[in-house]
């Protein structure tokens, strides 16, 4: 295991065996025609409104065959209270010029969480002038945020962007992902990135004690950032490539769900300190718009504790030993 390699030092590296950084800014992509698709209107909306039964949406049922899955259409417009023309139009794609009003009727008729109701914002704000000036995410971090995560020390902490690029982490963020870091993915082309691990990476089912459920997150939290960037067009390549290449990316895909990376737990199994339950917290920061700091907290005197002060003990030796053994 490597904590710095040979792209990340030299002159003027800013690894130094502490914390980790990307070491070339990712391309800016002149693309701004945009990738709104009017089918992720309808195929977001169709299987949003599918999921529900009359029963679940409060609706008499009598009873007989239905001969469509979930909701009929002038159900859903007869709970958000719009015309069954006017819904029609909606679930086609047409979200342009919708009301917040209309937004938010339709959002409570179809049972939206918070995630999925901000998804379906981000989709009517794509289909107008202003959604498609979009703007690229960040590739670099900014050397204050370097020197805190480098002083975060007994932590476990990354920074990425919304395309799940890993820009920058601390030398324990690096230990505790080293499997993703030493990816034969990322020998030649980079930056490191946690979902093409997760799906083009046989290690990754080893990596995630919990795969499926990692793999259901990962493409649930790409789809979000998706709607919210939808100009991006290196996340495009990258959803292409997935959908393309890995039939597991592309059966979740297909399901069009959403979700909010903000806190939970994951079980990794670490090829040193063996299987850890870590809690983490996942934050925006305020600095630098589309950029999230990752920390993993666990509870104190836990044996995760105990495992990545280990860990941390080891990994402050092996840039010696290396040296030494060099």
């Amino acid at each position: 295991m490597q904590l710095c390699n040979a792209r990340s030092r030299g002159p003027g590296s800013d690894c130094l065996d502490r914390y980790w950084q990307y070491p070339h800014p990712l391309s800016e992509s002149p693309y701004r025609r945009g990738v709104y698709n009017r089918s992720e209107v309808r195929d977001f909306l169709t299987s949003r409104r599918e999921r529900l039964t009359p029963d679940g949406a409060g609706l008499t049922f009598y009873g007989g065959n239905r001969r469509v899955k979930g909701l009929r259409r002038e159900e859903v417009a007869l709970l958000a209270g719009l015309s069954v023309d006017y819904y029609v139009r909606l679930e086609r794609g047409n979200l342009s010029g919708a009301s917040d009003s209309v937004l938010d009727a339709l959002a409570q008729a179809l049972q939206l969480d918070d995630a999925e109701r901000a998804h379906l914002y981000d989709l009517a704000r794509a289909a107008s002038s202003a959604g498609r000036r979009g703007s690229t995410p960040p590739s670099r971090v900014r050397a204050a945020t370097l020197r805190v995560i480098d002083a975060m020390a007994t932590v476990p902490v990354y920074v990425r962007n919304g395309r799940f690029d890993i820009l920058a982490a601390n030398q324990l963020g690096r230990a505790l992902y080293a499997p993703v870091f030493e990816s034969p993915l990322f020998a030649e082309r980079g930056p490191v990135n946690s979902a093409r691990f997760c799906f083009l990476d046989p290690a990754a089912e080893d990596f995630w004690v919990d795969w499926d459920k990692a793999a259901d997150d990962s493409v649930a939290f790409i789809r979000s950032e998706a709607g919210r960037a939808p100009n991006d067009r290196v996340l495009t390549q990258m959803i292409g490539e997935l959908s393309t290449r890995s039939q597991a990316f592309a059966t979740r895909w297909a399901r069009h769900d959403v979700k909010f990376h903000r806190a939970g737990v994951k079980r990794l199994r670490h090829p040193i300190v063996g299987e850890l339950t870590l809690p983490y917290e996942a934050m925006d920061l305020s600095a630098d718009t589309g950029l999230r700091l990752n920390v993993y907290t666990p509870e104190p005197d836990s044996p995760e504790a105990e495992a990545l002060a280990l860990l941390a003990s080891w990994t402050s030796w092996e840039p010696r030993l290396r040296t030494t053994r060099g």
